[in-house]
């Protein structure tokens, strides 16, 4: 008897041993490119032959992918989070979800950090001084920034990522608050960080870190209403996703000065031109959406998606299921 694979596709190259494994259960095609994404009208026009999809966060997997998606069984997505994907639909027609969770919360808590570090300290800024020929003299006040060490720090969020970044604030010796939707006593607990409500962490803070998903509730959850309530020496930083922040608000509140500086590795809308206004600005840090991306997260990333991907094709649900579909108790 002749078994018949399973087509996968995959809208970005992964590393061979990834590729080399699932080739070895499915048949495999992959856009196989690292500069650029796969054009919608591609994907709309391919879709329909595949099992299973595993994409990025670049890709919107809305309700036109999905209805040409007749076969799909499972859409594996290299994130944690999946708000590029329409899952009430994906659900309605049976299709399983899923991400990659906890791999990438050490290494994005890391670069929430530096983030904090480089904008408070105007580390960019110093840097392009100095490589421009600028650096002249040595003076009292040049380049002064501000302190991060005793400071008080607000976390909007404090899931897995929010609690690593608060576990490395702790040994800066800075003031703990957070806000959720849930407190978590036992963080609390652990951390010495304080629950407190919205409006008084951000006119309490000195550093605002948003750490928290991206939904219908948290969409333009600050906007200028929220950036006066902040302090004007306080510095925003975001590594969840550009949506949370209204970006015309933070561009007037920086314009304005009702806020030092903010440091961005997400924006609203991906990737951005070299003449967004939020590029602008001296006392911003733009990064290009690079919160996980170190050599060895990355890899558990792939190896993740490909195993929830392969598991759910497989008959087994796999480990990282958002929908539960198919598999309820």
């Amino acid at each position: 008897m002749i078994l018949i694979k399973r087509k996968i596709f995959i809208t970005r190259k992964p590393p061979e041993h990834v590729l080399s494994n699932l080739k070895k259960h499915f048949e495999v095609d992959i856009w196989d490119s690292e500069e650029v994404q796969i054009p919608r009208e591609e994907l709309l026009e391919r879709i329909h032959q595949y099992d299973g999809l595993l994409c990025l966060l670049t890709e919107s997997i809305d309700q036109e992918v999905l209805e040409k998606g007749v076969n799909l069984k499972v859409i594996s997505n290299l994130a944690v989070g999946y708000n590029n994907i329409g899952i009430e639909e994906a659900s309605l027609r049976g299709i399983m979800i899923t991400n990659t969770p906890g791999v990438l919360t050490e290494t994005t808590a890391d670069l929430t950090f530096a983030l904090m570090l480089a904008t408070s300290r105007r580390l960019i800024e110093a840097s392009n001084h100095l490589r421009e020929g600028k650096w002249q003299t040595w003076s009292p006040m040049f380049l002064t920034g501000m302190d991060v060490h005793g400071a008080t720090l607000g976390i909007i969020g404090l899931g897995e990522i929010g609690a690593a970044v608060a576990r490395r604030a702790k040994g800066f010796n800075m003031n703990l608050l957070y806000t959720s939707r849930n407190r978590k006593h036992a963080l609390e607990a652990e951390l010495g960080i304080s629950y407190t409500d919205f409006d008084t962490l951000l006119q309490t803070s000195d550093y605002v870190c948003i750490l928290t998903p991206f939904t219908k509730e948290t969409q333009n959850m600050i906007t200028i209403k929220e950036l006066k309530q902040m302090k004007k020496t306080a510095i925003l930083i975001n590594t969840a996703r550009g949506g949370i922040v209204n970006e015309a608000d933070l561009v007037q509140a920086l314009s304005e000065g009702h806020i030092w500086g903010a440091g961005l590795d997400v924006f609203e809308h991906e990737p951005v031109p070299v003449n967004h206004p939020l590029l602008q600005f001296p006392n911003v840090v733009t990064l290009p959406h690079i919160g996980s991306a170190s050599v060895q997260t990355r890899t558990k990333m792939w190896e993740l998606a490909a195993r929830n991907l392969a598991d759910a094709l497989q008959g087994h649900q796999p480990p990282n299921l958002v929908n539960k579909i198919g598999f309820q108790n």
